[in-house]
């Protein structure tokens, strides 16, 4: 193996041209392995969503799912939603944006929206600094980079001055979302998405214990069950108006919002998505990036 790897390192040619078909012949293998499982995923979602009966009732959210920045279908339903119930402000707020490329508000700044995202790792921060810069300068999109508590969040909210009622509320840290929703006493979002840990039957209430220090693992010891949130919703004045076909997101419209527009009863048991964290690697066309535009 040495020997091998000296023969690499000062300049055996023929060994560097095997190697530079063996990468290459990998790389094409896994373009064909990726494009394989996004014609496997949107088979599935033809069959089971889009032709399946049970999401033919026209205040279902599921089938109007679709992907841009999202993890699955949330891009979809958050349209809708606004839809029916129209915006004010459009503005939202979003936690746990990861490097902002994958999350619930990006496509809403494609749409013209304006808002604050907080996040706790540095690095993905200045990845956003950097690949939002534009919307950043024109005070489009606000970013803190702050670890997130039940004990901080409403001082994170009055600091970027975001408005008591803004349009929507994105929550997604893996860990403490229960609790933190808990502790937004004095804001009013018009529509919440927060992700639900869908191992939990739709039956059950479950969250883990607050810890301020908590650090998801990436294990199954996170979040909160729907039920749980469900319970909490009604708390504080908002009904389950649905969940994302992959199982990862719940979403509640403030109770005096409603009406008729969506499916009832706005209970775990009628609106629970089983996990198919298998949807959320969905990835087709080209790598996802952000940049100036105009909406014509």
């Amino acid at each position: 193996m040495k020997e091998f790897i000296k023969r690499i390192l000062y300049g055996d040619r023929e060994l560097k041209d095997q190697v530079g078909k063996i990468r290459s012949i990998n790389q094409s293998l896994i373009k064909q392995s990726t494009f394989l499982e996004n014609l496997m995923i949107e088979d599935y979602l033809q069959k089971y969503l889009y032709s399946n009966p049970k999401y033919s009732d026209s205040k279902k959210l599921n089938k109007y799912e679709f992907k841009v920045y999202s993890q699955g279908g949330e891009d979809g339903i958050i349209e809708e939603i606004f839809k029916r119930i129209d915006t004010t402000n459009q503005y939202f707020v979003e936690f746990g944006v990861g490097n902002g490329l994958e999350n619930n508000t990006a496509y809403l700044l494609n749409k013209g929206w304006s808002g604050h995202w907080l996040e706790g790792s540095p690095k993905y921060c200045q990845n956003i600094t950097k690949v939002f810069a534009d919307l950043i300068a024109k005070n489009k999109l606000g970013i803190t980079n702050t670890f997130i508590t039940a004990e901080n969040i409403e001082e994170l909210f009055t600091a970027a001055k975001v408005p008591q009622e803004l349009d929507f509320l994105s929550i997604d840290i893996d860990g403490n979302d229960y609790w933190v929703w808990q502790a937004i006493k004095n804001f009013y979002p018009r529509v919440v998405s927060i992700e639900y840990n869908a191992i939990y039957p739709p039956q059950m209430g479950w969250t883990i214990k607050y810890n301020p220090q908590h650090n998801w693992d990436y294990s199954s010891y996170m979040g909160a069950s729907l039920k749980a949130l469900e319970k909490l919703g009604t708390e504080k004045g908002y009904k389950l108006v649905g969940c994302s076909f992959s199982g990862i997101n719940a979403f509640f419209v403030r109770e005096d919002l409603v009406s008729d527009y969506f499916c009832t009863p706005y209970i775990a048991e009628n609106h629970y998505e089983p996990p198919r964290y298998f949807m959320s690697r969905q990835s087709s066309g080209h790598p996802r990036s952000f940049g100036p535009s105009e909406l014509i």
